[in-house]
């Protein structure tokens, strides 16, 4: 942790509400007059996309488990580094995973495989950080020791294999029944590594369908926001005085069910989202210019 040079981390699997998140961020950071700098998690991946098939062909053979949410799979010591350097200089270096075309002609390189290490620029007031290992802790190595603020983006188990689902065989090709095996060969991993970790963030966002998902793989459309309600749980108020109750005040059709749980409708969620992280990075930051100013 570090008062002159703050990270804040949000953990999660894909289509979780990183989008969300990153927007209210945004409109956050333009009214504090911030400067931030995002790490994207996918960037510490250990292999690219050819190799990393190749070591999820070879784990099946020995009948064990391989995906992108074991610690293995990724490389920690390299995050480990960035968090630890950054938390002291304000830099550290970092990479991106190409994902399309438009950033492989960017970087001239390819899809699947990753940009060159560089250093993050100097100069900014925090640094964020999104994807799977935000508050990881794994032999020896300690990542949610580096966070000021650890976020968790947890939605129900079957909303995240139906968004899952529509997203690998639309966009990405898959069959159904290639998506049902992936789902099950990663599930160990994501019980074993990635759950533990909401246990240590210290707020959390859980997105909850009210309709019918009972069957994930033969749902046909992704519920929408408004057909869910977001559980909004702080883990301690002495770290985070957020005042839940004034923002159910603020928030239509909101309301308490635990003293440190605030339940939110699914379209509200980015609203209740800035009003609860506005009064937390405001005073980050005047932390931070007080201890510059000394």
């Amino acid at each position: 942790m570090s008062v002159k040079h703050p990270i804040i981390s949000v953990t999660g699997s894909s289509g979780s509400g990183h989008t969300q998140l990153l927007t209210a961020f945004s409109h956050l950071v333009w009214r504090v007059k911030a400067r931030w700098s995002i790490v994207h998690g996918d960037g510490f991946h250990r292999y690219d996309r050819e190799a990393y098939q190749q070591e999820v062909e070879k784990a099946a053979l020995e009948k064990r488990t391989f995906s992108h949410f074991h610690p293995d799979a990724n490389c920690l010591d390299k995050l480990d580094a960035l968090l630890s350097e950054y938390s002291k200089t304000g830099t550290g270096k970092t990479r991106l995973y190409v994902h399309d075309q438009a950033t492989a002609d960017l970087y001239n390189t390819k899809v699947g495989t990753f940009t060159d290490w560089t250093d993050i620029c100097e100069g900014n007031d925090f640094l964020f950080y999104r994807g799977l290992h935000g508050s990881a802790m794994h032999k020896k190595l300690n990542i949610a020791q580096y966070m000021d603020m650890k976020i968790g983006m947890v939605p129900t188990v079957n909303l995240e294999w139906i968004r899952k689902i529509h997203r690998d065989t639309g966009e990405r090709g898959y069959s159904l029944e290639a998506v049902h095996d992936m789902i099950l060969r990663r599930l160990p991993d994501y019980v074993a590594h990635i759950t533990p970790q909401f246990s240590r963030t210290d707020i959390n966002f859980q997105r909850v369908p009210i309709v019918d998902t009972s069957n994930p793989f033969v749902c046909r459309e992704i519920p929408q926001d408004a057909e869910t309600i977001v559980v909004i749980r702080v883990r301690s108020q002495k770290d985070f005085p957020v005042s839940l109750y004034s923002i159910m005040e603020k928030v239509p059709g909101s309301f308490m069910s635990r003293v440190n749980t605030l339940v939110v409708p699914g379209a509200k969620m980015c609203y209740a989202m800035e009003l609860i992280f506005e009064p937390i990075l405001i005073e980050m930051m005047a932390k931070r210019k007080k201890l510059l100013a000394a």
